[in-house]
């Protein structure tokens, strides 16, 4: 969670919220289905010793002015001995999330790791409280149009105390329900929303409410996001006048807030992150696939292609005019948005300042590779070192209560 830490990108990645899905399929990241990420290793709050331990050393080695490592690691060791677990310092906080974000494999935005913004809400705790500080993520986010790469980290897991948690996918994202109407990717959380008491009608983009579980001894809330907090954009297309007609919108923070962050062997379950938007999050996948939006058809007929006959490649020229429009419209509206094709460029940049700093790269070529155009951008042609086992600190995949 486009440079989101972080779209559409989409799973463990702050840069996209929605990523498309290898065959086995999703984000950015509603950016990535919580199977398709690394599962969670900590257990009933309980911090590893030696995954401590493993990431006291990392921090150190790469953050040589935090000084030696060993008067620490003897601090944390006795306190997981007294309580089970350990506190990270904010230093090695924000510096956990920022390499959770440069090991996400399934990533085109790492590039600009470093710049991710780390707001330590450790001491927050109340639904009230949580929901709030969500609300303030989406406005800092935002960022007047210029969004910025942004991760809030609640309460760890604590032996016998486990963190809240945040019932969304995204911070913002559009109810639906599976008759077709609005998104049908959220028409569990659309359920859950209805039988907490949200009375909303369902509309084609109607804003879903947040909903927070402080507990799993207590029912979940919900909150009505404030207007202030969804900046969306009105899709038109720089030539086809009628594009306008077909209503589309979609809102400008892809803020991925379904996976934990694992730093250390201490589980974070609630850490909502953002970066920008990639087109092809949205124009192929949030608004081309047949499982959500489903708008190829219409605008294949609007376009007066054959749909009849698959050799007419309609699909191939309607996906390419809805990423066109989708495209201009963010940057009409001066909100950040990147191509696939810069992007594609960029993680081979990022790749080779890793090698330069001595560190694998972890890499899956069929997420990084986007959903129209793979083999015109540069990440199609060429190989990824495996990276054996799945690199910690990481968002990953939250285990249930």
């Amino acid at each position: 969670m486009t440079a989101h830490p972080l779209t559409g990108a989409q799973r463990g990645c702050p840069h996209h919220a929605d990523p498309h899905p290898a065959p086995h399929a999703a984000p950015g990241p509603d950016v990535l289905a919580p199977g398709e990420e690394p599962v969670q290793r900590v257990r009933d709050g309980r911090a590893d010793p030696d995954d401590a331990e493993a990431f006291l050393r990392q921090f150190h080695r790469e953050r040589p002015e935090a000084g030696p490592v060993e008067p620490r690691l003897r601090q944390a060791l006795a306190e997981i001995a007294d309580t089970g677990t350990y506190t990270h310092t904010r230093d090695e906080l924000v510096f956990g999330a920022r390499v959770a974000w440069r090991n996400a494999g399934r990533c085109l935005g790492r590039l600009y790791w470093q710049s991710l913004v780390v707001r330590d809400l450790r001491h927050v705790s109340s639904a009230e409280q949580i929901a709030a500080a969500c609300f303030d993520h989406l406005r800092r986010g935002h960022n007047g149009g210029r969004v910025r790469p942004l991760v809030s980290v609640f309460a760890p897991d604590r032996p016998g105390r486990p963190g809240p948690r945040g019932r969304n996918g995204q911070l913002v994202s559009y109810a639906g329900v599976r008759r077709r109407v609005g998104d049908p990717k959220t028409a569990d959380t659309t359920a859950l929303a209805r039988r907490l008491g949200w009375p909303d009608p369902v509309g084609e983009f109607t804003v879903l409410p947040l909903i927070v579980q402080e507990h799993p001894a207590l029912r979940p809330r919900w909150f009505r996001l404030p207007e202030d907090t969804v900046h969306e954009v009105a899709i038109t297309h720089p030539r086809l006048a009628w594009f306008a007609e077909l209503g589309l919108r979609w809102h400008a923070v892809p803020a991925v807030s379904h996976l934990a962050l694992e730093v250390g062997g201490v589980c974070y379950p609630s850490a909502p992150q953002n970066g920008w938007y990639m087109v092809t999050e949205i124009g192929a996948r949030n608004l081309g696939d047949t499982g959500r939006y489903d708008l190829l058809p219409e605008v294949a007929r609007r376009l007066g292609l054959d749909t009849a006959a698959e050799d007419s490649l309609w699909r191939d020229r309607a996906l390419v005019e809805l990423n066109v429009a989708v495209l201009h419209s963010f940057r009409r509206a001066g909100v950040t948005m990147a191509d696939h094709h810069t992007e594609a460029r960029r993680f081979l940049t990022h790749i080779e300042r890793e090698e330069r700093a001595g560190r694998a790269v972890p890499a899956d070529w069929s997420w990084l590779v986007p959903p129209i155009s793979g083999s015109a951008t540069a990440v199609f042609h060429r190989y990824y070192d495996p990276v054996p086992g799945a690199l910690r600190p990481a968002f990953v995949a939250r285990l249930p209560w």
